[in-house]
């Protein structure tokens, strides 16, 4: 209790010190403003200082205060700069998914031109087997669209197929890379006849095999045009599959082999043109092939 008593006696004789030391102040103060008097030497070395010092504090706190306001400020300004580069981005993505697919279009409409004879119907992959590569997969048109079973399927600037399967809104390719694909071709240049077999274990070197060409006097070169043969059962004819990159003859010497590089890219498919007309539609007949 006495502890309480001398604490509450000392913080009382504080306060009149400090309470005397500020009416000496204002006092010195007001004595400073008048000239001559004894007390504004004291007042200048005193006072004065202290109210610079405290001017000063005043200022860097003003100073504090607009800085902390302009932060804020900029950060605001940034978001909604980040916001706009977003948008910008976003719009800048689409345009050149855009862009890639216009050219895509533009693709389709040189290949639709260049086989004009033909009636097509573009449509979408929708779907593929597991693999690096477009081997089969599935397309956004059925039968509700016209289509059906050996309808020849392009792309960029040739065949990819033929459809081995069809439902309502919904159509299986099978690609001549596909293993189990052999396509009755020829060589464009001098008509000589070849069959082309799909191999997986190729492609991934950017070929496809092609085998049975006759070795007569006619010459073919590296660089010839493959097209789809007039004899083929489920191929429409001059269908372009690609050029010929490595020929050999056969130890039997009486055919030739090797290998075509394909006009279409088996990586990346997103838009074909099926042909709406079958080989046997376009014949009039229904009858089975060796073609597969």
């Amino acid at each position: 209790m006495k502890k309480k008593n001398q604490s509450s006696l000392s913080n009382k004789y504080w306060l009149l010190i400090l309470s005397g030391l500020c009416v000496l102040l204002m006092c010195l103060s007001l004595l400073s403003g008048s000239t001559g008097t004894p007390f504004r030497g004291v007042a200048n070395l005193t006072v004065i200082p202290m109210q610079k010092g405290i001017n000063q504090i005043g200022m860097w706190l003003s100073d504090l205060s607009s800085n902390f306001e302009t932060l804020q400020a900029v950060k605001k300004e940034n978001k909604t700069l980040q916001e706009k580069v977003d948008e910008l981005t976003i719009e800048n993505n689409n345009l050149q998914q855009e862009k890639y697919e216009l050219e895509r279009l533009q693709e389709l409409y040189k290949l639709d031109q260049n086989y004009a004879d033909y009636t097509k119907i573009g449509a979408r992959v929708i779907g593929k087997d597991s693999g690096n590569w477009f081997s089969t997969f599935t397309i956004d048109k059925g039968s509700n669209d016209g289509l059906k079973v050996d309808m020849n399927v392009m792309a960029e600037n040739g065949l990819v197929g033929i459809i081995t399967k069809v439902g309502p809104d919904w159509a299986t390719v099978r690609s001549v890379i596909d293993d189990s694909s052999n396509v009755s071709a020829m060589v464009l240049s001098t008509s000589d006849r070849c069959m082309v077999r799909g191999d997986l274990s190729l492609i991934s070197d950017g070929k496809i095999r092609f085998e049975q060409l006759e070795n007569n006097d006619n010459k073919v070169e590296v660089g010839e045009q493959v097209v789809t043969s007039h004899i083929s059962d489920k191929y429409l004819q001059g269908i372009l599959i690609g050029y010929i990159s490595e020929i050999n003859v056969d130890s039997n010497n009486l055919t030739r082999s090797g290998y075509i590089t394909p006009v279409v890219n088996f990586k990346n498919l997103q838009e074909v043109l099926v042909i709406t007309t079958t080989k046997a539609d376009k014949n009039g007949t229904n009858k089975d092939g060796t073609e597969e």
